[in-house]
Parts: structure tokens; C-alpha cells; sequence
């Protein structure tokens, strides 16, 4: 009850300083004002007041509607790294929002002009590190209790392996969301893009300015999308993406024992890499995930269809050539 009433404080907190600040300052502001910056910190874009409102509200409320989402109907609750990769994001994005928005208004203030409305350069960095502490510090401190300890499920049916024949088994994962997801993310930067040169005359460099993010986020999708896993000999090898690249690879005297267990993105604190060292998470869909208990005593999921098969291989491998 507490931590629910700490939450809807937080996201009033949050949505008050959002909307409130712009107008408590609104006669200091110019109209329009400045909303983007190039890489050298000049303004190049502007809104009015209530364009900026409607801009910088709707990724605080989508960030709020998922994790209400994911608190209300995930089966991730009673796990501590949920708990805390839930509070981590409410709070480090909210943060981020806040601080943004604080630091716009302060670029804008009593300028006589938007063209005028410098932003010092260590606005950015003192919002991210905030947003970041603020995020860490949240994530410890809502964590909660320690869950019930991790018992590993039966291991699947072992394999007999023949002496002298090498046996392989490859697994894959897909998520077409990923990148639909993705594609509309990269869509959205390149209309942006292109608006944005309609108010300037240097295209280019308005261009040049958003390469940077799509050539990120077009790596993101491709890294995530998938990824396949091969175990064969003495080690299981991770490749990400359509290309099998970058790999991890993991040697299996490392690894105690394996089995197959149902995850879902909810339960691991999202997609994507999760968790910490020792204890990780490679989430490219939710379903079935081969889990690798190592030896030091920490895990690795990775979702991977067919996973009891390639969990029975493992123990087989691990049984009669790591430990003969």
C-alpha cells in the first residue's frame, strides 16, 4: 500500500512540475521559444508555449502507462530485480523528464529572443547523471525482500552421447515486434527530420544532426531482433542479430547444470539485456528460455525456442566431457 501510494505521489510529482513550471514562468519566456538545440548548443527550433507542453507530456505518460501496466497484470511482482527495474525507470524517467524540462525553461529565460537562448553545455550532463542516480538510488531502495530462492526446475531428460560423434544443437528466437517497433521509431526521427528542414536552410546539417540516433537505433533493432544458440563441443555460443554477431561465448566447465523455464519480459524487468553480471537475462521474446546455472552460482536466461532440447544437451555435455 505504501509503495502504491509512493508511486502516485511520484507521477503527480512529476506531472505537476511538467505542466505547472511552464506556466508559472510563461511571462519570462519568449514566444516562441527555444525547444532544440544543435550539437554546438545553438538553437535551432522553436515552439510555442503550449506546443512545448503538448511535446514533453506524452513520453512521461506512455513511460507511466506501461510500467502501470506491467505492475498491474506482470507475473514479475514478486521478483526483486522487477521490483527494481520498475522503480528504476518511474523514477530515472521522471527525472529525465523533469530535468529536461527545467533546462529548457532555464536556456529560455528572459531572453529577448529564442535565437538567444543558449544551452550551457553542462545542462545536459548534470540531467542525465541526476536522472541516472536518481534511477540507481530508486531501484535499491524499491527492491524489497529477497524472493524465494531459486530452486531449478527437474532437468530435462539427459542425453547419451556417443563416444567419438560430436552432437550440436542450435536454437533461435525471433521478435518481429522488435522490429516493427523499431522501424517505426527510425520512421518517426527521419519525418522529424525532414520537418525540421523546413524551418532552416542548412539541410544537411539538420540531417547530420539525426544521424547519429538513427545509426544507433538501426543497430539496437538489429542486435535485438534475434539471435541463435549453438551447443556442440565445450562451450554455448550467442549470436545476436540476422548475422550471428557480436557472440558470447560461455565454456560449459563453467556451467553447473541447465533446464528450460517459461519468462516473460515482465518478469525480468523488460526486453533486451537484463540483470546484472552473475545474474542475467538475454530477453528477445517471452516464452520458452534455456537457463544456465554456473558453478560461481549465478544464472543466465536467454529466450531460445526448443530450449529443453538444447538444456538436455548441456547436462549431456557437461556429465560425460567436463566432468568424465
Amino acid at each position: 500500500m505504501i509503495s502504491r501510494l509512493a508511486a502516485a505521489g511520484w507521477v503527480l510529482l512529476v506531472s505537476a512540475v511538467l505542466i505547472a513550471t511552464p506556466l508559472a514562468v510563461r511571462e519570462r519566456l519568449p514566444d516562441p521559444m527555444a525547444t532544440h538545440w544543435t550539437f554546438g548548443l545553438v538553437p535551432d527550433g522553436a515552439a510555442t508555449l503550449g506546443e512545448f507542453l503538448v511535446v514533453s507530456m506524452p513520453v512521461w505518460v506512455v513511460t507511466c502507462a506501461a510500467l502501470i501496466a506491467a505492475g498491474a497484470y506482470g507475473r514479475g511482482r514478486a521478483r526483486r530485480m522487477h521490483r527494481a527495474s520498475w522503480w528504476g525507470l518511474l523514477v530515472g524517467v521522471g527525472t529525465l523528464a523533469m530535468g529536461v524540462n527545467l533546462s529548457t525553461l532555464a536556456a529560455n529565460l528572459d531572453v529577448p529572443d529564442w535565437r538567444s537562448a543558449l544551452l550551457p553545455g553542462w545542462h545536459l550532463a548534470a540531467v542525465l547523471g541526476c536522472a541516472a542516480v536518481a534511477g540507481t538510488v530508486a531501484g535499491y531502495l524499491g527492491r524489497g525482500e529477497p524472493g524465494e530462492p531459486d530452486i531449478a526446475p527437474p532437468a530435462p531428460p539427459r542425453l547419451r552421447l556417443e563416444p567419438g560423434r560430436q552432437t550440436v544443437w542450435v536454437g533461435q528466437a525471433r521478435n518481429t515486434t522488435t522490429v516493427m517497433v523499431g522501424l517505426v521509431v527510425l520512421a518517426f526521427f527521419a519525418v522529424l527530420a525532414f520537418l525540421s528542414t523546413l524551418d532552416t536552410d542548412d539541410d544537411v546539417g539538420m540531417y547530420l544532426s539525426f544521424l547519429p540516433a538513427v545509426v544507433v537505433g538501426t543497430l539496437v533493432v538489429l542486435v535485438t531482433m534475434s539471435l541463435t544458440v549453438r551447443v556442440g563441443g565445450d562451450r554455448v555460443v550467442i549470436g545476436f542479430g540476422p548475422f550471428g554477431w557480436p557472440r558470447r561465448r560461455i565454456r560449459l566447465d563453467t556451467v553447473e547444470s541447465a533446464w528450460a523455464e517459461e519468462l516473460r519480459a515482465t518478469e525480468v524487468g523488460g526486453w533486451g539485456f537484463r540483470g546484472l553480471p552473475g545474474r542475467a537475462t538475454i530477453m528477445v521474446r517471452g516464452g520458452e528460455c534455456l537457463v544456465l546455472r554456473y558453478r560461481s552460482g549465478g544464472r543466465l536466461a536467454i529466450s531460445v525456442d526448443d530450449a529443453a532440447h538444447g538444456a538436455s544437451l548441456v547436462n549431456a555435455l557437461i556429465a560425460e566431457r567436463v566432468n568424465p
